[in-house]
């Protein structure tokens, strides 16, 4: 079976009219819960653009609390678990502050559960890796911005060996 092209579907879209839309969209939503959270965020950020960011550092802190550090195998894997959800909830913004502002908050708590006390490898790399995709996000923002992530950017960098 061969899907069409991204631009064969606006253009069929454009034909809907709104209730065969929501049937639609709706239909799209069951079928995956990362299109139900795509959507649902997208529909209620109008009223509250804080909700998402909100709603992930909820749900980061719960798995930082469920997390398992009685050593550093037990904790590594906690952190590429914690960092996997993550990345799934970063895909359904494009907001480059958004970004940065819940990837500082991942690295943050981080460091304050005391993932970097093990000093291993991949746990190092895994907040390097992060630390990294902070900058890399900075460099897209106007210059105002980019001064006022700057020194955050400079207190996670503290934390690298």
């Amino acid at each position: 079976m061969k899907v069409g092209s991204l631009a064969e579907i606006k253009k069929e879209l454009t034909f809907l009219d709104t209730k065969e839309l929501s049937v639609l969209l709706l239909d799209l939503a069951k079928f995956s819960t990362d299109n139900k959270a795509f959507l649902y965020f997208k529909l209620f950020e109008r009223e509250n653009p804080r909700l998402f960011v909100e709603l992930v550092q909820e749900e980061i802190d719960l798995e930082f609390q469920k997390a398992n550090t009685r050593n550093y195998h037990l904790a590594k894997k906690s952190a590429q678990s914690i960092r996997r959800k993550l990345n799934k909830s970063l895909k359904l913004t494009k907001d480059k502050e958004t970004l940065i502002e819940l990837i500082a908050y991942f690295c943050e708590q981080f460091k304050l559960y005391g993932f970097l006390d093990f000093r291993h490898p991949v746990i190092d790399n895994l907040y390097k890796v992060q630390v990294g995709k902070i900058e890399k996000l900075i460099t897209g923002l106007h210059e105002d911005l980019q001064y006022d992530y700057q020194e955050k950017v400079a207190l996670l960098k503290e934390n690298l060996r």
